[in-house]
Parts: structure tokens; C-alpha cells; sequence
């Protein structure tokens, strides 16, 4: 099997350079030119500095004093008079929800406190609350209570993450202030090309590169093209990381768009890279070789944002590591793929790995077209250049400006394919580009070259109306497939077609989200649908993080635009932040295995959005279901103390592929040993999993008669499937008593024995069985299939268990 990277589905914008000219004159008129601010200084909780001085004013008069005479010495050796600069103490000291003090400060003061010990950033005082990831304030987390402080922001948790590999000048992956190394870290900083040993840090603790494989396959790596070594030449393993683990990064944006402070999910949690990822894809020899040395070196937390086409998990690399690494207690979070909206598409669907979907967050970057008839059509871009405020221009489909006049030209120019346009009517208009086959961004630059001031970009019917934000080369949006044809038709009805782009910048608060991502891999799961996957939605849409200095924001050869961070779209941008979230929950909770980390995420994630409202579909508009969320979307303050959590030991794993009817050759490929499965043998439906999928086969000679999966039922009339499984008590008390709900779709009976479950002591275990109960459909014909939904959920009055429930009619041929 050949494991490809998934693909980026979103990209920045243009990059400028500011250069700050320093006059210096006289000591009298260079103060009197510097701008002088009111900043808000936060300072590290219980830093040194606390320690030395009997107050926090006196720590902080000091450090501001400190400054001021430095900056005051510097302005003396470039020629200034000497004089002292103006003394100005705090103006504000904060010790409560939030450590450090405010004052007046120079950009040169400013510049100087944020190298200082102690000093966690320096930022302006505004009425404007500074954001760009945004997802940890999205999700939840917060610096004063809760997952973030219980977890000392995973300083001692190790994620390891197996991508493109890392830039490792990144602010993200600064060390300062950080503690040692943990002594049980056995990894090392791999030399290659332009990369030494002292680019890992303790932040950075670990970079190594894969390639014997890829090579074997593909060729010798060119080396003037990527770097054999760790570094990063693609992007997406720097984006990957930061997004896990990044260190507060202050006042980053994509110049304008995203403003704010940059952060991952997991703080100060150890980064440990794994390059295994190329130019032409990733190489199954090289993964496992990965999976092997992470575990081998320390990891608690594998992050993979890559995959391939599904297969028998004996056949599959990352099924087979990843459970090498369940065994050794290293928990694997993996992006689901970026396939959506098509049915049956999740990749990476091993039980004991937690599959992430992706989706919306509360931020978005209008960017509207306007119609000459006023007719307004959603879009977003992160275009910042030139053009923004340009006034309606012509408007011309591609499809008609085709450089080549015949069927195949036509169609190729409505693509904007390279040459494919003609430049004396597309001159000077604003395109409309339909979306498929070359890059997005590619097509804006075909339209600039042709002579096309601006670029609408429209969704295809398999789009649907999920949008994606580019760092278009020119004034470009893109609209949704309705949006699309709106403007089709308007071309088509006017003499004189006309449209603008209004461009909006950054928009906050935005309702509903989130929303399940258009591109999000969906289930069920084709390998073996009593699994329900993905398991988990998380943050994957317009997420900025760190980025390479080796290529532009759109990844695309011809763009030599360099920024520090990128904002980019897809699952692989969801699967970091469950991987970070696993990781502060490793963190609260040490003794906890993969499988109680899973469960806990699982069974606390909502179905809701910030409107109270069913999870949406971006593709249609409509409701989702399990099957693109699902247990819900991720609530990592609910999932420190989830309750009760469904916890599962290697053997239930192989007791599971035993019960698929895999060959003891073929389970001791994924197992490594000569498998020990059970007589009588268990069914899939007893993996003690936090979610349920009920798969009930009706004959299609008589679908009247009785046909059970699992079991029988007293009813000849109904179909029934029965689940085994196992509760244990992690909750803050011991003394516990928890209710079973359960809401069940129309036709369906659903049975939980026992209804309520008492725990008197933590860790306590407890089992219950659900039944499912369903009539067979009559309407259905051979091999056609039916899904319904449920849930079940576990209360005391405080927790809430949740879980989905698939319920699977399906016809025999």
C-alpha cells in the first residue's frame, strides 16, 4: 500500500515586509519622535523574579527599570546625548486571572522585555481583543482553571508526530523558560542536510528523517529541491506540530488576516519529529520504521496527518504501528482524510485508533462578490495585496474567453488550465473560474497572466458549498456551487455583466459552528462497519500555525512569497488538535491508556454548534450525522473528567480481529505474537468501544422473517443485535450512581440491562448490555442499506457518557 500525505486544502496570503528606518538625533528630539505606548506586560506564575523581591511591583519596577537603561545605553553609543530616559513604573499590576502589569513602553522597550526572563509576551492595550488559532479559545481552554492548569499545559508529555518534518527556527518550537528534557526521553536531533544537533532544544526535543524506502521507490531525493534531513521543505509538518504543541507565539498573523496570539492545542508538551514524508508521498517501510523508533525513543503521543487507501488492517502500515503502539501505552490520534463529502471515505478506521474529522471553527474571511444588479454571493479569500478596493470590473465566465474554440478548449479554459485563455477577452475583467483539477491558486495565476485583474473561483456539485480561504496572487474569492450558478446565470441575462469582490478581513463569532467540513472523510467504515468512524470532529478548517521558510503559503513552485505562519485547511490540521488535547489529558491523568484517553474524548464531545443546534453539513446545509461527526464535535474541558470510561487492554483488541475471522498468520502480523484468541469466539459488537454500529442483515427472500446478527429475539418479527460492555468508574467520587438514557429513531427499540449502574470506589467496573431491536423494511431491495441513529447516555446528575448509535439495515443479495 503507498501512503500519501493528504493534500492542503487552504493557504495564506501575501507577504510584506515592513523596514523601520531609525533616525537618531539629539537625546531631546529622538524621545520626542518615538512613539510611546501603552502595553500589557504578562508575565510567567512564579518565575524567579517572584522569589527574589518582596513584592510583585518591586519585581516588575525592577524589569521595567532594567529595560529602560538598556534601551537609554544603546541610544547613547549610536550617538545620542545620554540623557536619561523617561522613568514611568507600572501603571497597573495584575495578580489574580492573570500575572504581570502594564506601562508605557517604546517599540524598543517592547522589543527588549520580550527577551527578559519572566516575560511571557508584551502586547499593545486596545479595544481590540487580539485572536489568529483561536481554536483553544474555541474549544475552550482557558489559562485560569481547568485541562490547561491540571496539565501544566503538557509540559512533561512527549508527542510524536510523523509528517514532512519541521522548521525548527520557528518561534513555535522556542524552549525558553521551558524545564529539562524528561530523563525518560531516549530520542535524539538527527545531522543531515542543513539541520545539526543544535536545532532540538528542549522544546524541540527530537528530529529524525525516513527515506530508505522512499528512495528504494522513488529515486534519490533531490536534494536541491527538499532536504534529506528533518527539515521542512513542504510545510505541513511544521503546520502539523505547531497546531499539536506550539509555545505562545504574540502578535502573529498572515499580515492582517487571523491577527493575534499564536498557540497549540498542548503548549509547553515536547515536540519529537519524524520525517516521513517526501515530495512524492510517503513510503509504507519508512512509517513503520518511524512508529517503531518514536515508541523505541519516549513518545506518549502519536500525531499522524497522513494516509492512504483502506485495506485489511494486516495489510496496512499504519494499522499495524499503531497498534504496536497501543500496546506499549502510546495513544494515536490520525486525520480522517479529506475525501468528503462521499459516503464510506474515512481512512485510518483501526479501532485503536482515534479518527478525526474536521470542522468549522467561530472565524471566517469574507470575502462577498457583488453583482451589478446588487445580487450579494458568499465567498472568503485571503488575498492582501494590491487591488482590494477596486470598483466593479467587467465580468467574463473562462468558458467563454477560451484561447482554443472547440469543445475540449471550452473546457479547459473553464478550469483556467495554463495557456488555456485568451488575453484580449479576459483583459482587464474579472473571471469567473470553475474549481477542479489544477490548484486553485494555479488558476489565479493563469487568469494574471492573461491579463485578468481579478478571479471568482466557483465550487464544482461535488464541492457543494464548503469554502476554502486562498492566498490568491490576485483580488480572488471562491463561492459555493449555488453561488456559482447565481453568477452564471447573471452573466448569461446581462448585456453588460459587472461584479466587485469586497473583500472583509477577519470576521469573529461567526454561527453556527462549527460546521463538519465539505472535504471531511466520512463513514462507515469499509473495512469493518461494526466500528463507527471517524470518532471525533476537532477544529480543521482556516487554522493558522507555524510554516517553513523553504516555500511559499500556497506550496506551489512558482509562488516565492515567504511567511512565518500559514493558515491552511483540512483533517490534517483536526488530527493535531486531538493530539494535543490527548496530550494535556495525558498529563492530568498519567495512568490513563490510549483507550480511557479515547473514550474520554469520545464520550464528552457534543452534537451541538454555538447555536444550540444539530452539527450542519458544509456540503449541503443539512444536518449531519454520526457518520461525518462521529461521537461530536471535541470539548477538552468535559473530557478531563468525563465519568466513566470505556477502557480497553490489547488483548480485547485481538480478541476483535479473532471475532472478523482473521487467520492466526494474519493477526500475529498486527499483533506481532501468535495470537491467543477466545472459544467460544466473541462478536465485534463485545469491543468495549464508545460508540455502537449495529449491522443487521435481512434476507432478501424474507424480509418478514427473523435475521439477527447476534442473537435471537422472542419477537419472530424483529431484527436484533446485542452489545457487551464494560463501564469503569474514573470519575472525582467514588460513591456513584448513573442512569441509562437512551433516544432511539423511529421503528427502533433500544434496550439497556442494567438501566442504572452503582460504583461504591474508583476504578470500579461495571457491565451492561444494549439491545437493538428493529423491524426489517420492506421497501428495501437486494443490496441496498438503511442507517438510523441513536444514543445512549450514562448520567449521575454531573457526567454525561454519551454515545452514538448506527443502526444498519442492509439487504442480502
Amino acid at each position: 500500500m503507498f501512503v500519501s500525505c493528504f493534500s492542503f486544502l487552504n493557504f495564506s496570503f501575501i507577504y510584506f515586509h515592513f523596514i523601520c528606518i531609525l533616525c537618531v538625533f539629539c537625546n531631546f528630539l529622538l524621545f520626542s519622535i518615538i512613539e510611546i505606548k501603552t502595553y500589557i506586560v504578562q508575565m510567567a506564575a512564579g518565575s524567579s523574579g517572584s522569589a527574589v523581591f518582596m513584592t510583585e511591583f518591586e519585581w516588575y519596577s525592577s524589569v521595567l527599570q532594567s529595560v529602560k537603561t538598556a534601551v537609554v545605553g544603546v541610544e547613547a553609543a549610536v550617538g545620542t546625548s545620554g540623557a536619561a530616559a523617561p522613568s514611568f513604573g507600572p501603571l497597573h499590576v495584575y495578580e489574580t486571572v492573570f500575572h504581570g502589569f502594564s506601562a508605557v513602553l517604546t517599540e524598543e522597550e517592547v522589543l527588549r522585555l520580550e527577551e527578559m526572563p519572566g516575560v511571557v509576551g508584551v502586547y499593545p492595550d486596545s479595544f481590540k481583543q487580539l485572536h489568529t488559532t483561536r481554536t483553544p479559545e474555541f474549544l475552550g481552554l482557558n489559562y485560569t482553571q481547568g485541562l490547561w492548569p491540571e496539565s501544566h499545559l503538557g509540559v512533561d508529555v512527549i508527542i510524536g508526530v510523523l509528517d514532512s518534518g519541521v522548521w525548527p527556527e520557528s518561534n513555535s518550537f522556542s524552549d525558553h523558560r521551558m524545564p529539562p528534557v524528561p530523563a525518560r526521553w531516549k530520542g535524539a536531533c538527527e545531522v543531515g542536510q542543513d539541520f545539526n544537533v543544535s536545532l532540538c532544544n528542549r522544546k524541540l526535543i527530537g528530529a529524525r528523517s525516513f527515506y530508505k524506502g522512499y528512495e528504494a521507490m522513488a529515486g534519490a531525493i533531490n536534494e536541491s529541491l527538499e532536504y534529506k534531513s528533518p527539515r521542512d521543505s513542504d510545510g505541513h509538518g511544521t503546520h502539523t506540530a505547531s497546531t499539536a504543541a506550539g509555545r505562545f507565539v504574540y502578535r502573529a498573523s498572515l499580515y492582517g488576516y487571523a491577527e493575534g496570539t499564536a498557540k497549540g492545542t498542548a503548549p509547553l508538551a515536547r515536540v519529537a519529529v519524524y520525517k516521513v514524508c517526501w515530495a512524492q508521498g510517503c513510503v509504507d517501510s519508512d512509517i513503520l520504521a518511524a512508529f517503531d523508533q518514536a515508541v523505541a525513543d519516549g513518545v506518549d503521543i502519536l500525531s499522524l496527518s497522513l494516509g492512504g487507501q483502506v485495506s485489511p488492517y494486516y495489510l496496512d502500515s499504519i494499522a499495524i504501528g499503531t497498534f504496536g503502539a497501543a500496546k506499549r501505552g502510546v495513544f494515536t490520534s490520525a486525520s480522517a482524510g479529506n475525501s468528503g463529502p462521499m459516503p464510506m471515505s474515512a481512512a485510518n478506521i483501526a479501532p485503536w485508533i482515534t479518527t478525526v474529522g474536521a470542522g468549522t471553527i467561530d472565524r471566517d474571511f469574507p470575502a462577498n462578490v457583488i453583482l451589478g444588479d446588487g445580487t450579494v454571493i458568499r465567498g472568503v479569500s485571503l488575498y492582501s495585496g494590491p487591488g482590494l478596493g477596486i470598483a466593479k470590473l467587467s465580468l467574463v465566465a473562462s468558458s467563454h474567453a477560451a484561447l482554443i474554440k472547440s469543445a475540449n478548449g471550452t473546457a479547459v479554459a473553464g478550469l483556467c488550465m495554463a495557456g488555456s485563455l485568451d488575453p484580449e477577452l479576459v483583459a482587464g475583467k474579472l473571471v469567473l473560474c470553475e474549481r477542479g483539477n489544477n490548484p486553485r491558486v494555479a488558476k489565479g495565476l493563469v487568469v494574471l497572466e492573461a491579463g485578468g485583474l481579478g478571479m471568482i473561483l466557483a465550487n464544482a456539485a461535488t464541492d457543494g458549498e464548503g469554502l476554502i480561504a486562498d492566498s490568491h496572487l490576485l483580488p480572488a474569492t471562491a463561492v459555493g456551487y449555488q453561488g456559482g450558478n447565481a453568477i452564471r446565470l447573471y452573466i448569461r441575462s446581462s448585456p453588460n455583466p459587472v461584479a466587485m469582490i469586497q473583500f472583509q478581513g477577519t470576521q469573529l463569532n461567526i454561527k453556527p459552528a462549527p460546521v463538519v467540513a465539505s472535504f471531511s472523510s466520512r463513514g462507515p467504515n469499509s473495512q469493518t462497519p461494526e466500528i463507527l468512524k471517524p470518532d471525533l470532529l476537532a477544529p480543521g478548517v482556516n487554522i493558522l500555525a507555524a510554516w517553513t521558510g523553504a516555500s511559499g503559503p500556497t506550496g506551489l513552485p512558482f509562488d516565492q512569497r515567504r511567511v512565518k505562519f500559514n493558515i491552511v485547511s483540512g483533517t490534517s490540521m483536526s488530527c493535531p488538535h486531538v493530539s494535543g488535547i490527548a496530550a494535556l489529558l495525558k498529563g492530568a491523568h498519567p495512568d490513563w491508556s490510549p483507550a480511557a484517553i479515547k473514550s474520554a474524548l469520545m464520550t464528552s464531545a457534543t452534537v451541538l454548534d454555538n447555536s444550540n443546534g444539530v452539527l450542519l453539513d458544509e456540503a449541503t446545509g443539512h444536518l449531519s450525522s454520526p457518520f461525518d461527526f462521529g461521537a461530536g464535535a471535541v470539548q477538552p474541558e468535559r473530557a478531563m473528567d468525563p465519568g466513566l470510561v470505556y477502557d480497553l487492554l490489547p488483548q480485547d483488541y485481538v480478541n476483535f480481529l479473532c471475532a472478523l475471522n482473521y487467520s492466526a498468520t494474519e493477526v500475529q502480523v498486527i499483533d506481532h505474537a501468535a495470537p491467543m484468541c477466545p472459544s467460544p469466539a466473541v462478536s465485534p459488537n463485545d469491543l468495549n468501544y464508545p460508540s455502537f454500529s449495529a449491522i443487521l442483515n435481512q434476507p432478501a427472500s424474507a424480509p418478514q422473517s427473523q435475521s439477527s446478527s447476534s442473537s435471537s429475539s422472542s419477537s419472530s418479527r424483529l431484527m436484533v443485535a446485542t452489545f457487551s460492555r464494560t463501564l469503569t468508574n474514573v470519575g472525582s467520587v467514588a460513591n456513584a450512581v448513573y442512569r441509562s438514557r437512551v433516544v432511539a429513531p423511529p421503528g427502533v427499540i433500544l434496550i439497556v440491562k442494567p438501566a442504572m449502574l452503582v460504583f461504591s470506589t474508583l476504578g470500579e467496573k461495571h457491565m451492561f448490555k444494549l439491545i437493538v431491536e428493529v423491524a426489517p423494511a420492506n421497501y428495501l431491495l437486494p443490496g441496498e442499506a438503511e442507517t438510523m441513529f441513536g444514543f445512549l447516555t450514562w448520567t449521575d446528575g454531573t457526567h454525561v457518557v454519551q454515545s452514538p448509535i448506527a443502526i444498519t439495515r442492509q439487504v442480502e443479495f
